[in-house]
This record gives C-alpha cells, sequence and structure tokens, in this order.
C-alpha cells in the first residue's frame, strides 16, 4: 500500500529546479529593479508639456527595461514603472493610457531587438530600429489616448512635438546607457545569472 503515496524524491529537491528557481528570482527582482528605476527616472526631470502632461527621462528607462529583461519582463517592469510615475505626479487621467502605452513600446523594442541579434551581443542598429518602433509607439499612442479618451480632439496634437523630444532623448541615453552596460559586462552579468 505504501507504493500507492510514494512518489520518489522530491523534484523541489533537485538542482535543475534549484536553479530555475534562482533564474526566476533574479529576473523577478530585476524586474521589480527596473519598475523603481523607471519611476524614478520618469520623476526626476519633468518639463510640463502644453497637454497636461510632461517631458522626462522616463524613456530611457522604459527601452532599458526592454532590452535588458526582454519583452514580457521588460513589458511589465516599464508599463508599471511609468504608470506609478503618473500616480504619483498627479497625472492619473494619463496612467491607464500609459500602462497600455508604455508596455507596447518595450515589448516592440524587445521584439526588434531580438530579431537584429547575433550571438550575445545586442546590436545598435537593432537599439536604435526598436527605440525608433519605440517612439513612434510613444507620438501616435498619447496623441490617440488624449483625441479619443480623453476628449482634446485634434487639440492633442499640440503635444507631438514634446513626445518626439521626448522619444528621441530617452532613446539616446538608453543607447548610451546600454553600451556601457555592454562593454563593462553588466549586461551579460545581469542576464545569466
Amino acid at each position: 500500500m505504501q507504493e500507492l503515496f510514494d512518489r520518489g524524491p522530491d523534484p523541489r529537491q533537485s538542482e535543475e529546479w534549484k536553479n530555475m528557481t534562482v533564474k526566476k528570482l533574479h529576473r523577478l527582482v530585476l524586474a521589480a529593479l527596473f519598475t523603481a528605476l523607471t519611476t524614478v527616472m520618469t520623476m526626476v526631470i519633468q518639463v510640463p508639456s502644453p497637454m497636461q502632461g510632461y517631458v522626462n527621462l522616463g524613456d530611457c528607462g522604459v527601452l532599458l527595461s526592454a532590452w535588458v529583461l526582454g519583452p514580457a519582463w521588460g513589458g511589465a517592469a516599464a508599463g508599471i514603472g511609468s504608470m506609478l510615475a503618473d500616480l504619483l505626479s498627479g497625472y492619473a487621467h494619463y496612467a491607464p493610457g500609459t500602462l497600455v502605452i508604455k508596455t507596447c513600446m518595450a515589448v516592440a523594442a524587445a521584439l526588434i531587438l531580438r530579431a537584429f541579434q547575433r550571438g550575445d551581443r545586442p546590436s545598435l542598429a537593432g537599439q536604435l530600429a526598436g527605440g525608433a518602433a519605440a517612439g513612434t509607439i510613444l507620438v501616435a499612442g498619447y496623441f490617440g489616448y488624449a483625441c479619443l479618451l480623453l476628449g482634446k480632439g485634434l487639440a492633442a496634437a499640440a503635444s507631438i512635438p514634446g513626445n518626439i523630444v521626448q522619444a528621441v532623448f530617452g532613446l539616446a541615453a538608453a543607447v548610451a546607457v546600454m553600451q556601457v552596460l555592454i562593454r563593462s559586462g553588466s549586461l551579460a552579468r545581469a542576464r545569466n545569472a
């Protein structure tokens, strides 16, 4: 009768299970750190725009989240971190749109970088193409959100130049930081730990 209840060794005690658990925990901790980093980068420098929003450094955090963590974890970190910044900065009416827009930006940037990647090192062309796609999502997403959901109509077009500046600045900063991470070996350690 005992053999019916004896399933052998506990699979949770195997080295493979422990390594998988450690990797998942590491990924979760990195995602939490990138969520906080994105929130702080969004809140540190805020230049108000004419459409009740602001230009900030948050897109650097969004792109770094995508490029380091990949589409799923990076998208979650980018979207949640940016949304938290809106909520904490008094722009709660933008929070739902920000969650969706920044998540889409990160997913697109991560997938495009992955498509361009050859070997272990992310390519600069992939970073630029992914950042350009993310910037396009930013500009179109916030225009659509303000125009249709916030009821601003075509007056929402006033925010397009500021969002373009934000996207370009975020891309330039993210590419610079990413090159430092690659050259220092920190990126490889973060991905392989």
